[in-house]
């Protein structure tokens, strides 16, 4: 069973087994020992860490009740600002730059006291499935540092997989935060779009961007959800969460519950992958849940669609910068358009130079109606499929990643392959749904396997209790050696 490591950490800080500044301290010095082999770390805060966790622990001396998320070590992707400490989003063309107010989502947590230990690493501009596109270098899987530890937020999952962060907040665009997840064995949660603020995170796609925690457990990432989840005035999008917090209602029985497969979600996934699926299709039976069985053709649209949309907005996005307002400016240049087409050929890297391309193609005149209009309204037939399926099922169950972790430098000798791994998760992003990946089973070479539960507009509070009942009824995860062992 993967019991709540905030419930336990909060616990023995409350009876005093341990100072905040002792747990700090542990972390600390696990990111010093294991960060070289892992890389999951781009910029480590240990003074902004002991300064909170002394707050913390006066608090503790003075006999005041702590938050649950008080005093807990954790870490944020590194395309969420935070005012006075670097936000790069991995890039040359933010090296240097720190941000002079916090993203929402850190302000809420900072000031719950939140004990951050640094920015974690992540594909260059969240653009990428391997982590590997990333200025500072690809993080490494903590099941095996020969393999990735997958993309976009595989810093995040790297250091909560490998025990150098209690629980992390990382980004969603077509999978960013489910695909490490499961790469790295552990629980990943996209929450319903608008459910957390975006205000503070740099944007790729906005219309899909979001923010969501990266944790070793499903009551984890309840209790981080429950957190971030709120209404906020700075973003247009935002609704925070709706009902009760949805750590209230983990534990409920889900006799009765149905439980979809989409047969197109099985399509072109790895043998290994599809059993793990059937095996927890067949955990679910055995907690007297109903597996549905239905076609969801939509689905094939679901790739090109996002590549379309997604790279159309980054296209949009990323033309901010330019060298003329922050980041990076090119050394020489004869006049201003040259030295933005310096700065931008110099600054970015080659996968987010690949899709600031075909995002202004698909915009340009004569192909706008083509490609970016379609697009747009296949995104509606999508949105339209997943209403109707959930007419017939209550959560979806879906393979996160159609394979395990590959290894190292194989998204850059078959990066078709790498585009590939987001078969599964995009469907959700486009349609703006929750979706949460899950360890359902590894490999026979001890890679994780994940499976997903997909729910409708707000369902966070079904789809963590259908997973918190597997979790508990499966007993699938596996710590990893790196990092504080608790």
């Amino acid at each position: 069973m993967s019991e709540s490591k905030i419930a336990k950490l909060h616990e023995m800080l409350v009876s005093k087994e341990i100072s905040c500044k002792e747990l700090t301290k542990q972390y600390i010095d696990a990111i010093e020992k294991d960060n070289e082999a892992l890389n999951a770390y781009v910029t480590a805060t240990p003074e902004t860490a002991l300064e909170t966790a002394g707050k913390v622990d006066e608090k503790i001396a003075k006999g005041e009740n702590i938050g649950l998320l008080e005093g807990i070590p954790m870490t944020l992707k590194d395309n969420i600002s935070t005012d006075g400490i670097k936000t790069t989003c991995c890039s040359k063309i933010l090296e240097d730059y720190v941000p002079i107010y916090d993203a929402t989502v850190w302000n809420i947590l900072k000031n719950q006291n939140a004990v951050l230990l640094g920015k974690t690493n992540m594909d260059e501009f969240a653009m990428g499935s391997s982590c590997e596109t990333s200025y500072f270098g690809g993080a490494k899987n903590p099941h095996n540092v020969n393999h990735v530890a997958g993309g976009s937020s595989g810093g995040v999952a790297s250091a909560v997989g490998g025990n150098l962060a209690v629980y992390g907040l990382g980004s969603d665009t077509g999978g960013s935060i489910r695909q490490p997840a499961s790469f790295c064995g552990i629980v990943g949660l996209k929450p319903t779009y608008g459910a957390v603020s975006r205000y503070g995170l740099i944007a790729y796609a906005s219309s899909f961007d979001q923010i969501g925690p990266i944790t070793t457990s499903v009551e984890d990432t309840a209790i981080v959800f429950d957190a971030v989840s709120q209404y906020d005035e700075k973003d247009s999008t935002s609704q925070g969460r709706k009902g009760e917090p949805v750590t209230a209602t983990l534990k409920n029985d889900i006799k009765g519950m149905k439980i979809g497969i989409a047969r197109e979600y099985l399509d072109g996934v790895r043998d290994d992958v599809k059993e793990a699926i059937d095996k927890a299709a067949a955990v679910y039976q055995s907690l007297g849940a109903e597996i549905v069985y239905f076609d969801l053709p939509a689905l094939k649209y679901a790739l090109p669609v996002y590549y379309i949309l997604a790279c159309a907005e980054a296209s949009s996005n990323l033309g901010r910068y330019d060298g003329i307002r922050y980041g990076y400016k090119a050394d020489s240049y004869f006049d201003v358009n040259d030295m933005i087409k310096k700065t931008r050929s110099n600054g970015f890297g080659d996968e987010v130079k690949k899709r600031i391309l075909l995002g202004t193609y698909v915009l340009s005149s004569g192909y706008y109606d083509a490609y970016y209009k379609k697009a747009q309204n296949l995104r509606g037939t999508i949105v339209n499929a997943f209403q109707n399926a959930f007419n017939v099922c209550d959560v979806i169950l879906a393979p996160t990643v159609p394979m395990t972790a590959f290894e190292n430098g194989h998204a850059v000798s078959d990066p078709i392959e790498t585009y590939l791994t987001d078969i599964c998760t995009v469907p959700v992003n486009i349609a703006g749904l929750p979706g949460v990946s899950v360890p359902c089973g590894y490999n026979s070479k001890g890679m994780p396997i994940g499976m997903q539960l997909i729910g409708n507009t707000f369902g966070e509070a079904k789809i963590l209790n259908a997973a918190w009942q597997y979790e508990n009824a499966a007993d699938i995860f596996k710590p990893t050696d790196f990092g504080v062992q608790l």
